[in-house]
């Protein structure tokens, strides 16, 4: 087998940001995209892979409302500061902002038309605004609690707001009353709580209210009559109906079937509540009748503590029959569809977006085609994701407490296993592939810190705890596909360390594992009796990861002292040390089948380096936070990192991708290269600058100039070769002038060119220039020293004057005289200075006022003395 290249460089080709921190969220009209807050700043997400599409900064404002007009152009937002601000989804810039209300906005809804803005504050009121004028059309006031829901009718030509209210009451406001009394319709105070969430059915006349009183009410608009009250005994937080023509419509008719009460058509309306239980729900009102619910959830721990449940807070039906978006009180987004089974359909998850993972502390990927990548965060359950999408496929739940450790392997069998460790002193062993747990080990009496699989027979993993102990855990006879998990066994047992143990590796032949430890060592011991081979000591601080080399007799280690080391395992002597972190190594890997390692650390960093020249080859800085955890694949060897930022990285060896960009463009240079060549041949100037200034050759720039400057007609060739050129291409133009301008023999050329340039380019235009300011304060100090320089030539010449005079070689200058030519020298004193430097015998031909006497004057002024 041909030994692998060298890799020289990685790219970061996708990554997994928090977009969402919970609050308000808005969905697209066509489902394309979220719009959703993170802090002070509103993300626009991708609905399909939960990329940030695009950020929009806020100014330290806690969002609280989100709207988007019916054309998806400008979206609304609000927050504490009772700014109200209109954004341009295009340039991503407030193109309008005013304050109305006296609190927060808690709720927001746009008109049909798109030209009305309805907000609901905190301070009891109902505002409508004017989208295109700011100013206020309607002020409703009637609510005797926090307005937080608020609803345009989506009919255009009916003109009715509808809001909930903290007081339990619903209000139905006329937009087109002119009488103050007569501004609200109806209210409808049927419930005996907080409403949180109104909608209107399909054809506009039946009004559904949720809210924490766990019923919902079903109003009929013709008359504000209270059809049904279906109670649903649970605290609710939304409530949506079933749309006909929908995968969601067929599987409510579907089950509507099953149900054996009468059918009334004209008086039925399905549909679906979602609250603190976390489950979907579909009912039908006739009847007050649940025709489904989900028998189970994900965001629903398997635990008593009502501490640990989490349920929706949200939900929104996609439109073009994408599902239902339903958001968890955890910052995720489920979108729900219906699949339809031979023998009946079915409600499935179909896609989860995570909008926060929070601190990463170990990752690993899954299979061997490396498709998902498993993830333990600060939960107690393991999020699978899907390396394409970076979209969360499923979760695995069932510890009770933080889990801390994982890893992976591929069994006999074929089934993806899953070990895990956790802070409620348990291992858990998973099949991936049917997303269940087939196994539980109890016996450590600390936080399980490190686990790992064995790398060729599968037979077993060990653990390393914080109670000093190392683990062996047998899987002999357990079966993959067993329902309910049994009890894990151990082989054997040693008290390891003196201190916790951080991390353990197992060798690739099953017959080694290495234990490093807060106690600043490292330990090698002999499977499967754990027997203690030598003891790996040299690091200052406690070590946080070890790993076998997968061809030499040899362990690394990384430790919180900023070095990495690599040991020969017979007698546990150093032989290589790297420095180059900053802060504490935290995690270190090796690829290319040993000859290089990949390193991660408290400073931020991800680093390349060569094993047998211990040079670091390339530092990366994609991380906020401390780098916890590192996953390199073994097939791909892509590099996966996360850490405190709560942020995932994806890796992907570039090396050869470079090579032949950089071919690419070598290649593309020679050919520009023999382009300019032929336009100076051809005394093309124009375009030869401007090939010289894409190709970044400034010497070759200043030799085009100074050749256009010898040149009888130079000015035009010259305004023509500059008005060619682009702004990026002037900021350039300037860093050369500036660069000339401080050598004595091109500041000629300099002077000349930036003169044609000042005549060219307007000051505003000037002034736009990137960094104008600082290059400008490179040039004047050396443009006055010229000019000094020129004015003492000056002078010195003045003193030719006078004894070439006396000496009656030239007539003596008028005052007149004096006064144009000392205006003509300031004009072109460049040029003169220039021709003085080059040839000081042309000092007189130069000098238009000095004239030689004749010798026919010589004779006149000779014969006067005579007759005198």
């Amino acid at each position: 087998m041909a030994p692998q290249s060298l890799k020289k460089n990685y790219k970061c080709s996708r990554s997994l940001k928090q977009f969402y921190s919970g609050g308000p969220f808005i969905v697209s009209s066509d489902g394309s995209f979220i719009a959703c807050a993170c802090g002070d700043a509103i993300n626009i997400v991708d609905a399909l892979d939960s990329s940030v599409k695009s950020t929009i900064e806020g100014e330290s404002d806690t969002l609280t409302a989100l709207a988007l007009s019916p054309d998806d152009r400008l979206l609304f937002s609000a927050g504490h500061s009772r700014q109200i601000r209109v954004w341009d989804l295009e340039t991503l810039k407030c193109i309008r902002t005013w304050k109305g209300h006296e609190g927060p906005v808690m709720g927001m809804a746009v008109h049909a038309s798109g030209g009305l803005l309805a907000t609901a504050g905190s301070d009891r009121k109902v505002l409508v605004w004017d989208v295109d004028g700011g100013f206020c059309t309607h002020y409703f006031k009637g609510h005797k609690g926090v307005v937080s829901s608020i609803l345009f009718h989506p009919d255009a030509d009916k003109n009715i707001l509808i809001s909930g209210s903290d007081d339990a009451t619903v209000r139905v406001w006329d937009l087109l009353a002119k009488n103050t009394e007569k501004k609200c319709l109806a209210i409808l105070d049927k419930h005996f709580s907080a409403v949180t969430s109104i909608a209107l059915s399909e054809d506009g006349w039946t009004l559904l209210t949720a809210g924490r009183d766990k019923v919902v009410n079903v109003w009929d608009l013709h008359d504000y009559s209270c059809k049904t009250t279906v109670a649903t005994y649970e605290v609710l937080e939304a409530v949506t109906p079933v749309s006909s023509g929908t995968p969601f419509a067929s599987f409510v008719a579907s089950l509507d079937k099953k149900s054996k009460k009468k059918k009334t058509p004209s008086q039925e309306t399905h549909f679906i509540t979602l609250g603190e239980r976390g489950v979907v729900r579909i009912w039908k009102s006739e009847g007050s009748v649940c025709l489904y619910e989900q028998k189970s959830s994900d965001i629903t721990v398997s635990s008593d503590d009502e501490e640990s449940k989490r349920g929706f807070t949200a939900a929104a039906m996609l439109p073009s029959d994408r599902g239902l978006l339903c958001v968890t009180a955890d910052q995720q987004f489920f979108i729900y569809s219906v699949v339809e089974n031979v023998e009946e359909s079915e409600l499935v998850l179909s896609k989860r977006l995570v909008g926060y993972n929070e601190e990463i502390s170990d990752m690993k990927f899954l299979g061997d085609e490396e498709q998902f990548l498993a993830v333990a965060t600060n939960l107690e359950e393991v999020r699978v994701y899907d390396v394409e999408t970076m979209s969360c496929s499923y979760v695995l739940a069932g510890h009770k407490e933080v889990v801390l450790s994982l890893d992976t392997c591929v069994s006999s069998s074929g089934n993806v296993l899953i070990v895990t460790g956790s802070k409620d002193k348990t291992v858990r062993l998973w099949n991936a592939t049917s997303q269940s747990c087939i196994g539980v080990g109890t016996g450590h009496n600390g936080d399980i810190l490190a686990v790992a699989f064995a790398k060729k027979s599968f037979s077993f993993f060990v653990s390393g705890s914080g109670d000093r102990t190392l683990k062996v855990w047998s899987l002999d006879g357990i079966s993959e596909d067993s329902e309910e998990p049994i009890n894990l066994k151990t082989r054997s047992v040693v008290a390891a360390h003196d201190k916790d143990i951080n991390s353990v590796a197992v060798a690739r032949n099953d017959s080694l594992v290495c234990t490093g430890s807060e106690d600043r060592t490292a330990s090698i011991w002999r499977l499967p009796d754990l027997v203690h081979v030598v003891t790996l000591k040299g690091h200052k601080r406690r070590i946080f990861s070890v790993e076998f080399s997968p061809v030499d007799q040899c362990v690394m280690t990384a430790s919180g002292d900023k070095t990495v080391k690599i040991w020969a395992i017979s007698d546990g002597s150093c032989l290589k040390t790297f420095e180059g972190h900053t802060s504490s190594v935290l995690r270190a890997s090796f690829i290319t089948d040993g000859t290089q390692f990949v390193s991660c650390g408290a400073d931020g960093l991800l680093k390349l380096w060569n094993v047998n020249t211990s040079e670091c080859i390339a530092t990366y800085d994609q991380h906020e936070d401390k780098v916890w955890a590192l996953a390199v694949g073994k097939k791909t060897e892509m590099v996966a990192t996360g850490g405190g930022d709560a942020v995932i990285n994806l890796w992907h060896d570039s090396t050869a991708s470079d090579k032949e960009d950089e071919f690419r463009k070598e290649e593309e240079t020679i050919l520009r290269g023999q382009e300019l060549e032929n336009a100076v041949l051809d005394a093309e100037y124009t375009k030869a600058i401007r090939l010289a200034f894409e190709l970044r050759r400034p010497h070759k720039v200043y030799e085009l100039f100074a050749g256009l400057c010898k040149k009888r007609e130079s000015d035009d060739q010259i305004v023509k070769a500059l008005q060619g050129l682009e702004k990026e291409e002037f900021r350039l133009l300037f860093e050369y002038l500036r660069e000339w301008n401080t050598k004595p023999n091109r500041c000629h050329i300099a002077q000349f060119v930036l003169y044609q340039t000042f005549n060219i380019l307007p000051p505003t235009e000037i002034v736009q220039v990137k960094g104008i300011g600082e290059l400008l304060e490179g040039l004047i100090p050396y443009s006055q020293r010229h000019f000094n320089r020129m004015d003492r030539f000056v002078r010195s010449s003045f003193l030719l004057d006078y004894t070439l005079g006396e000496m009656s070689v030239i007539d003596p200058e008028t005052e007149t005289e004096y006064r144009k030519d000392k205006k003509m020298e300031e004009v072109k004193v460049i040029a003169s200075v220039s021709a003085m430097e080059q040839d000081s015998e042309g000092v007189d031909q130069k000098t238009p006022s000095r004239k030689r006497k004749s010798q026919k004057s010589k004779d006149k002024s000779n014969k006067k003395r005579l007759v005198a």
